[in-house]
């Protein structure tokens, strides 16, 4: 396996890799006054000395890139504007693009002519046309920095005496160029992998070769490795290299060992995980103490135990940077030898764990707290479903129906207790979280039933319930603990940290727009107003048929959570400090948090910043690859569930409006689906970007966003993912 190509960062990274942004937006708005470093710190909110030592850090950066001038003693001011900038272009399905530029406000536009053949997700160097403050920015590349992958997945279309491979992602304007020698074995019309070689100055197309052959368009498996694929991995599978080293690793548990750790072997300890999960990183104990507090311990598996820095299993993990979550399958971060078996908290096993102990109030107030490496023995292991209904009954007779055996069954009773009071003290901290200004995104997850053949038979919809909010709020403050505990040292220390920049003001009010036409408002006064203004939005439209609508555009309102050593807080966890430190079975950059604590527990000096930079960018960038396919396989499984139901009608949700259809989502399953303009027979119509709506030309008929409508099932295409709607009418 192999990722390749890895982009220095994605759309996602946009003004967050450090303060540039941020200082670039200061001294632009006072261009004619020249400021201090301290005062630029002070405008941007840079208060403590390790973000002020960020802010001299960026401004010279930025002087040496010319962004800024120094002028006079110790003070800055903003350039003349630059007619070159460097950023990563993000390409429309048009065939136009837009660089996305750090310290730009605005993105730059990109006519199709002037892409010079960069490539979404490219970094590139722009030519901006005219001032950079105007409302349009226009540009022309000028060079490709750093492609951000040159491996794609396509359909082949041969010929007699050469090949070409058109690509499925609909943001490759271009198809590829195969010469006859380098088609291998793969036949017409079958999806291959290619990989770009060269692309020659006056050539319409680049030219490749086919790496590997994932099968027949719309197959079942061939569609699963494709979507693998067009996400930077080349082969799921492990190296015979890797599992080797693993299984040579020494994976039993010794008592030599446990003396160098606190043994937790005897208190009470279980697990709550998804019914089907089979690798458990995390467990809790509970006990009551003397003076009437609890102590909670946070358990997470020690998986830097056995993943050595530099070793061939951490070079893999690394590469891997997280699982995938597919509809059908799991591919791991690491083989099951270790996230099923040797790290897996398992109960009646003995395992290595990091722990987090923290003696905690009755109001839930920490009153203690140790960190380090301990042993742990799992006394039993518990689905959500099963806490759950310990949680509503208050009692530990877990019957038929929802127990993972299949047989009813009478739960340990003092762990019956441990998880309702831990779920009250669980109800307070998430309250506390609530009323200092994190916002409640309750989200509703689609989830399949499959056959033996992997096959949707059903649809159903898994929302979050108390044991689920038990098990995140312990993550939660042990995540925010540890990064507290290293952060709040005298001497700085680099730490891996996820951040949460605040929302963008103009999406916050495009999103302020877009309710309002469901008769909802928004106040975007300063962040309390903002905070408490969501939280009402989501809490007044749940149970609504915009619900799942208005959910998914707040969180797309939001900024993309990333990893850095320079810590921002979180914003949507209303935290000053947070890392991820809870699943290194599955996540590279909670490993790096893990090793790091080690490090600094050991009375060590600060590892080196610029090291652990790099590997954060590309742990966020790991995660944006998993997302994307792991949305899509949910799109794929989609569409293939709605092929049994073609020209049959459903009533949906306009969840959507472009200039060239409507989007609607079945309200039943969720399933989503294009109406385009041209088939709409009863008007002409016309797109009204500011309503959010079409409107007929000759009818003055409208559809606007959120209308309920009925639709017909047209079309299904498993390779394009593409569910075609026919418009039957308002409801």
């Amino acid at each position: 396996m192999a990722r390749k190509n890895k982009s220095k960062r994605g759309k996602s990274s946009r003004k967050k890799e450090n303060f540039s942004s941020r200082i670039l937006s200061v001294l632009r708005k006072n261009h004619d006054k020249p400021l201090n470093y301290k005062q630029i710190s002070a405008k941007i909110g840079a208060n403590d000395p390790s973000a002020r030592n960020q802010v001299l850090k960026n401004i010279s950066k930025l002087v040496d890139k010319s962004k800024i001038d120094p002028v006079g003693r110790g003070k800055y001011q903003i350039a003349d504007n630059p007619e070159y900038v460097e950023g990563v272009l993000d390409m429309t399905t048009t065939g136009v693009g837009y660089v996305i530029v750090e310290e730009l406000e605005k993105d730059i536009f990109i006519p199709h002519k002037k892409l010079n053949h960069a490539l979404h997700g490219d970094r590139v160097e722009v030519f901006i046309f005219g001032d950079s403050k105007k409302k349009k920015i226009e540009g022309e590349i000028v060079k490709i920095l750093h492609r951000r992958t040159t491996v794609f997945v396509g359909i082949l279309r041969l010929q007699p005496t050469f090949g070409f491979v058109e690509m499925n992602n609909p943001k490759m304007y271009t198809d590829i160029f195969i010469p006859r020698n380098k088609v291998k074995r793969a036949k017409d019309g079958e999806v291959v992998q290619v990989e770009i070689e060269k692309w020659p100055v006056k050539a319409d197309s680049p030219e490749g070769k086919i790496t590997k052959v994932l099968g027949e368009p719309g197959k079942h498996e061939t569609e699963m490795q494709a979507i693998l694929a067009s996400s930077g991995l080349s082969n799921s599978d492990f190296s015979r290299e890797v599992e080797d080293y693993v299984n040579n690793l020494d994976t039993s548990i010794r008592e030599s060992e446990i003396k160098k750790r606190k043994d937790f072997r005897k208190e009470l300890t279980f697990t709550i995980d998804p019914h089907d999960a089979k690798d458990f990183d995390d467990a809790l104990s509970f006990k009551k103490l003397e003076n009437g507090n609890y102590e909670i311990g946070i358990h997470i598996a020690d998986v830097s135990h056995y993943v050595k820095p530099d070793s061939i299993l951490d070079e893999e993990a690394f590469e891997r940077g997280n699982s995938i979550y597919l509809v059908d399958r799991t591919i791991p971060m690491l083989p099951e030898a270790l996230s099923n078996m040797a790290c897996s908290l398992r109960p009646e096993e003995d395992k290595y764990t990091f722990s987090a102990i923290f003696e905690i109030d009755e109001k839930a107030k920490i009153v203690n707290q140790w960190f380090g490496k301990t042993a742990i023995r799992s006394d039993a292991r518990f689905s959500y479903a099963e806490a759950q209904h310990i949680i509503e009954t208050q009692e530990n007779q877990i019957p038929q129906e929802i127990a993972m055996s299949g047989k009813a069954y009478e739960a340990p009773q003092k762990i019956a207790e441990a998880i309702l009071k831990m779920n009250d003290l669980a109800k307070i901290l998430r309250s506390n979280r609530m009323q200092h200004g994190a916002i409640s995104f309750d989200t509703t997850e689609v989830k399949f039933h499959l056959n033996q053949e992997n096959e949707p038979t059903g649809i159903y919809f898994q929302t979050q319930k108390e044991a689920n909010h038990l098990i995140e709020e312990f993550m939660l403050l042990t995540n925010r603990k540890v990064a507290e505990f290293i952060n709040k040292k005298e001497k700085k220390k680099t730490f891996i940290y996820r951040c949460h920049d605040k929302p963008d003001d103009e999406k916050l009010a495009s999103l302020r727009t877009f309710v309002g036409q469901f008769g909802y408002d928004l106040n975007l006064k300063d962040r309390k107003s903002t905070i408490k203004s969501l939280n009402g939005l989501l809490k007044k439209s749940s149970g609504t048929k915009e619900e799942n609508l208005i959910s998914t555009l707040t969180i797309r309102s939001m900024s993309k959570a990333y990893y850095s050593t320079v810590n921002i807080g979180h914003y949507g966890l209303a935290f000053d400090d947070y890392s991820h430190f809870t699943s290194p079975i599955r996540r590279y950059s909670d490993i790096m948090a893990h090793r790091l604590l080690t490090h600094y527990l050991a009375g060590n000096p600060s590892a080196p910043q610029e090291k652990f930079e790099e590997k954060c960018k590309h742990c966020s960038e790991t995660e944006r690859f998993a997302i994307d396919a792991e949305r899509d396989s949910v799109k794929y499984m989609q569409v293939k569930f709605m092929q049994q139901y073609k020209n049959e009608t459903f009533l949906g949700v306009i969840s959507g409006v472009t200039d060239f259809g409507i989007f609607v989502e079945i309200i039943e399953n969720k399933c989503e689906g294009m109406v385009r303009l041209r088939d709409i027979k009863e008007d002409h119509f016309d797109y009204i970007e500011k309503e959010y709506a079409i409107i007929g030309r000759h009818t003055g008929k409208k559809y606007q966003l959120g209308d309920e409508v009925y639709v017909k099932v047209k079309n299904t295409d498993l390779v394009k993912r593409n569910l075609d709607f026919d418009l039957i009418g308002e409801k």
